[in-house]
Formats: C-alpha cells, sequence, structure tokens
C-alpha cells in the first residue's frame, strides 16, 4: 500500500483561526439567546457563520493545497464497500458512546445527586418543530463533518506524516478533541484515532466524512427525539450484570470497529497529488 502524501500546512496557524471562528461563533450563540431564541437552534444558527469565516481565513492556506484536497475527495477512490464500512463504522460509533453511558450509570460511576431526579428507566419520543431539527441535520450532517475533516485529517495529519504515521494519528487525534467540550474529549480522542487511521488507510476523506456525518447525524436522533430518564439510587448501584453487559458490547463495538478499519484500506489507489 501507497504511504499517504504529507504535506505542509502551518498547523499552529489553523488552530489559532479555528479557535478565534469557534469564539466568533460562541458570542453569536450568546447573542442569540439574549434575543430569546432556543439554545439548541441559536447553537446551530451561529455555526452558520463558521464555514464563511473559515473559508476566508484559511484561504491562502487551501489555495496552497487545493489540488491535495480535491484528491482527498475524489469520487473516483470511492466505491460502496467504503460507504457501507464508514456509514457501519460511524453507527457502531454511537453503539459504542451509549453503552459506555449506560454501563457508567450501571457500575454507579455516573449518578444524580438530586433526590428528586426520576429513577426510570422511562423513554419517551418527541422531535423539536421541523425548522429546528432540519437545521440540526444541516449542520451535523453537511457542515461540521467536512470542516472538521478537512482540518484535523486533510490538512494537520497529512501534515504531521513526515514525521511517522502512529505520531500523525495521535497528534491530530488529540488537537481534534482539544476542540471539544471537556467532558467528552476522551471519547472524542478515541474515535479520533479511528477517524485517523480510517483516513491513513484509505487516503480518502470521504471515509472520515461518511462515517463522521453518520455519528452525528444519529445524535441528532437520540439527542433532539429521545428523551430518557435512568437515574437509579446509589444503594441499587452497582448493577454488575447490566454492567457487564454494557462493558461487553462496548468491546464488541470497538472490535467490530477496529476490524473494518483495518478492512477499509484502498490497496490499489493512486498516490495523491499536492
Amino acid at each position: 500500500m501507497l504511504p499517504l502524501q504529507s504535506i505542509r500546512a502551518p498547523i499552529a496557524a489553523i488552530l489559532l483561526i479555528q479557535a478565534f471562528v469557534l469564539v466568533v461563533r460562541a458570542l453569536i450563540q450568546i447573542r442569540l439567546r439574549e434575543r430569546g431564541i432556543e439554545t439548541a437552534f441559536a447553537k446551530d444558527l451561529s455555526y452558520l457563520v463558521v464555514p464563511l469565516l473559515l473559508a476566508g481565513m484559511l484561504y491562502p492556506i487551501l489555495k496552497v493545497h487545493k489540488a491535495f484536497l480535491l484528491e482527498l475527495f475524489s469520487f473516483r477512490r470511492l466505491d460502496m464497500r467504503l460507504v457501507l464500512t464508514a456509514i457501519a463504522i460511524g453507527v457502531l460509533a454511537r453503539v459504542a458512546y451509549w453503552c459506555q453511558l449506560l454501563g457508567s450509570i450501571a457500575f454507579g460511576l455516573l449518578t444524580n445527586s438530586d433526590p428528586a431526579a426520576i429513577v426510570g428507566p422511562l423513554v419517551s419520543f418527541g422531535c423539536p418543530p421541523a425548522h429546528v431539527f432540519l437545521l440540526g441535520l444541516l449542520v451535523a450532517i453537511g457542515l461540521v463533518p467536512v470542516i472538521e475533516e478537512v482540518i484535523n485529517r486533510g490538512l494537520i495529519q497529512s501534515t504531521l506524516m513526515d514525521r511517522g504515521r502512529w505520531f500523525a494519528i495521535i497528534v491530530s487525534a488529540l488537537l481534534f478533541a482539544a476542540f471539544h467540550t471537556p467532558a467528552s474529549i476522551p471519547f472524542v480522542f478515541i474515535f479520533g484515532i479511528v477517524f485517523a487511521m480510517q483516513f491513513a488507510n484509505t487516503r480518502i476523506l470521504w471515509t472520515t466524512t461518511i462515517t463522521h456525518a453518520t455519528y452525528d447525524g444519529l445524535i441528532q436522533f437520540d439527542w433532539r427525539c429521545v428523551q430518557g430518564n435512568w437515574n437509579p439510587p446509589i444503594g441499587d448501584t452497582p448493577m454488575l450484570g447490566l454492567g457487564v453487559a454494557y462493558l461487553l458490547g462496548l468491546m464488541v463495538s470497538f472490535g467490530v470497529i477496529a476490524w473494518l478499519v483495518t478492512r477499509a484500506g484502498v490497496q490499489d489507489a493512486p498516490r495523491t497529488q499536492s
């Protein structure tokens, strides 16, 4: 298999620009909330400025590496096997998330100290208004995956490749996780490694973008349309049987993901050109 080509993009400048744009987005979100716009809708609405600001501020870097990035999004190197594998990895990633969350509750690692909290488990369904839900899907499926994959895998990981495959994978995953909420950093870092390995094996951004979009799209459904409550009293935990079951589900999910990632390579793809 041919190695993934290394490029020379200014990582420090990319990270500073990304941080600045996200601060601007956060300020816009605050202003929208002050005007009475619901939190989730304000969050998605404010994100619409991100691609415009990033495209403008990163234009000199994107221009230099335009041919390289376009090659990474080449359709001629994408087949149905890669698409289905990418979707499966995204679905399994979401299953893994729920297994670790429910397992943490069952083992008593995640508790709710509010005595009035609903014990449950209770599950109800109900999606937000169509315009709120559709904007959320647009951001989660169409904008966030493309932007984050171009920056973290297309530019950062590719730039680090001349220092070694695993160095590029680990550092790009760390930088990817750093731009997420503190509570989600461990899980995001793990799947940053998955995305980085997927990119290193396939050498195209379509695969990681499809996986990323699948995972984020599922979040929109189970976050916005499913309302769940499960807060077992401290005296009832740990629930070893449930905890072990969820732990096994987590291990199986990770095992299948690892197997799929190792089989996701494009064996006969030509070397990308910058």
